[in-house]
């Protein structure tokens, strides 16, 4: 085993690099800047590969042939056992869903452009993206297709252009400046994109080209800038955090001090020098490549079995089984191909990786197609699965974004004699608790009216969603043409004010209002369409919002079900669910208080004990989604609207 051109400080950088990005990902909050380890690997990386093309350039030894070998040898081996035992994981834990996603994510990162794919999706910081076991790969899909183009570039420039560092460092502002000017405006373009992030691979290759100064520099400035470096670097790593704007002007503290720390120990007397030639810390970054990864995919996985999340002793351990396979990752595939042991010829390690990537592509193209292979899927997990999809008719009474007309809404009940005078209206949680409906409606033998359109409260108002205008101004018209004497409104109320959980900072009655601000809109625009309901006569119910289930956690049934692991206590902490409904449960229920034609239903008493609102109930899933009821848990909650029906009976 030995240290690229035996610079033993730089092997420490990388376990500078690794540790913050591992802890970060682990959720040891004391890291919360971690994630800006992959900045130092970039600088660490352009650097590297860098000199090696400047001292095979310049001796007219160059080949891109066996450039493109070498990092084939370097990168393909491990990175292939990854994603194979991650998919073979997959098939084992994952949902039908996320195993296509997976599917689709190898597919494309067998050909480096897997940042492609995740810049169109959630973004890095967003919960959803916790349950993508090869998100990380994205950095690499960034250093392959840099090191496709950046050669030929370099080729170019060197035996072409005089002043050729100058249209190197050319390169290196247009690239910073592309950061800068869309971090606000496609922010995950930027993080994931080549075109701005390529500049910080640029720092460490100018840094390798530079030529070496005239005068001989003091020794003091080296100590001066590597301890500059090192504090820049520990700076971004323990004060950035998820909300910081990155990369941006952010992403320079972490990438010049890298660039300071790598130059700084040039001279290998620097203190900084010294501390990253410690034994453990070039261990560490011998393994840093298995390591990072190793730990992602482990996270995802072990968070998908967990109750409550990874806690900091479980933490350790899983950090420690990544650890493990990152040893053994190094120590029998990454050596073996690095030193020529297997394939050891040039047009044998292009010829296995062609092949590798023909297979990984094919296998992730055919995972995808086959919408992730549900019939991989037995018994409990198997029911799990079924519960993310509503079977009762919901799609078939609510309105999408594809539907041209607005004219669909559904009559529930088989006595179409009586006159309906009940109706539910709202978004896709009024046509979640169809099953509640059709049972009441059936039991009673009273048909009810369900008008909901797919994101669209029955009280928003704004001018940029002109259809949910015009589907509430029908929907009241209808209610006043149809004799309706019963309302209820459901929708996800919450997300109307505060938007989601999972970082979307939309609020769907005005994007750019403060909190309080949109808590005064949300209840003017409440209370006047109570205001209209009851000018028209109508009994008004008001269904409180059904407890939000953080990210993943409905997936979190399957792959607990796969190992068969009991899925009891698994659900939304009750203070939590009620402090996020605070705001809305007091707004609804001073509007009962204040009018005798206005009633509260509130879920939560059935979903929910003194601690926890469940996200399964005697084994069977209540959720289709993280804030969407399944056709169980819609159809459980219809005793809730008894009293509705029963008021009925006596107008």
């Amino acid at each position: 085993m030995h240290t690229f051109g035996n610079r033993r400080d730089i092997d420490g950088l990388r376990a500078l690099a690794v540790i913050p990005v591992v802890l970060f990902h682990f959720g040891f909050n004391t890291f919360s800047g971690g994630f800006v380890g992959v900045d130092v690997f970039f600088v660490i990386s352009g650097f590297l590969i860098t000199t090696i093309l400047f001292r095979e350039i310049s001796a007219q030894r160059f080949s891109f042939i066996d450039f493109w070998a070498r990092r084939a040898r370097r990168i393909i081996p491990a990175l292939t056992m990854v994603m194979l035992v991650t998919l073979a994981l997959g098939w084992l834990l994952l949902t039908a869903k996320d195993f296509s996603e997976l599917g689709r994510t190898v597919r494309y990162q067998s050909l480096f452009i897997s940042n492609i794919l995740f810049m169109r999706e959630d973004g890095y910081f967003q919960p959803a993206s916790e349950l993508k076991p090869l998100l990380h790969t994205w950095s690499l899909a960034v250093e392959e297709q840099y090191y496709i183009f950046f050669p030929l570039l370099m080729t170019a420039l060197i035996r072409y252009v005089r002043h050729w560092r100058w249209m190197l460092l050319a390169v290196l502002l247009i690239s910073f400046g592309l950061n800068i000017h869309y971090i606000e405006q496609k922010p995950e373009f930027t993080f994931f994109s080549l075109p701005t992030r390529a500049w910080e691979l640029l720092c460490g290759a100018m840094l390798a080209v530079m030529p070496a100064p005239k005068q001989a520099v003091r020794a003091w400035v080296y100590q001066v800038v590597g301890l500059a470096g090192l504090v820049a670097v520990l700076v971004a790593v323990f004060t950035f955090d998820k909300s910081t704007v990155f990369p941006g002007w952010a992403a320079l503290l972490p990438v010049l001090g890298t660039t300071a720390l790598i130059w700084s120990g040039a001279q290998g007397a620097s203190w900084t020098a010294r501390l990253l030639s410690l034994r453990a810390l070039v261990w560490v970054g011998l393994l840093s490549y298995s390591l990072y990864l190793w730990h992602w995919p482990v996270y995802v996985y072990a968070n998908a079995i967990s109750i409550d999340g990874i806690q900091p002793l479980e933490a350790i351990g899983w950090i420690t089984l990544s650890l493990g396979l990152a040893w053994l990752s190094l120590r029998y595939v990454e050596l073996p191909f690095r030193e020529k042991r297997l394939l050891a010829t040039r047009n044998a390690v292009l010829a296995g990786a062609v092949a590798v990537i023909v297979v990984l592509a094919t296998t992730g193209t055919a995972i995808n197609s086959a919408d992730g292979l549900p019939q991989r899927l037995t018994g409990k997990a198997l029911e799990f699965a079924q519960a993310q999809e509503w079977r009762a008719g919901q799609l078939n009474c609510m309105l999408v974004t594809q539907d041209k007309s607005l004219d669909k809404a559904c009559l529930v009940g088989n006595n179409k004699d009586i006159p309906a005078t009940q109706m539910f209206w709202g978004d896709s949680h009024a046509a979640a608790l169809l099953p509640a409906i059709e049972r009441n409606a059936r039991r009673e033998g009273r048909p009810i009216w369900l008008f909901s359109m797919s994101a669209c409260s029955p009280v928003l108002s704004n001018d940029q969603r002109q259809r949910c205008i015009d589907f509430n101004e029908q929907t009241m018209e209808k209610v006043r043409s149809l004799g309706i004497k019963e309302v209820v409104l459901a929708s996800n109320w919450s997300l109307n004010v505060y938007g989601r959980e999972d970082g979307d900072k939309k609020v769907l009655l005005n994007s750019n209002d403060t909190t309080a601000q949109a808590e005064q809109r949300m209840a003017a625009a409440l209370k006047a369409r109570v205001a209209a309901l009851r000018e028209a006569g109508v009994q008004v119910w008001l269904f409180k919002d059904v407890p939000l289930q953080s990210k993943g956690s409905v997936n979190r049934l399957t792959s607990l079900a796969r190992i068969g692991r009991s899925a009891e206590g698994l659900g939304r902490p009750l203070e939590e669910h009620l402090t996020r409904q605070h705001f809305i449960n007091a707004l609804f229920d001073s509007m009962s208080a204040a009018d005798p034609g206005v009633h509260v239903i509130d879920p939560t008493p059935m979903m929910c004990t003194s601690r926890i609102c469940s996200i399964e109930v005697d084994g069977r899933s209540q959720y289709r989604d993280e804030d969407h009821l399944s056709d169980v848990g819609g159809a459980r909650l219809s005793p809730l609207f008894v009293p509705l029906l029963l008021g009925a009976s006596h107008n």
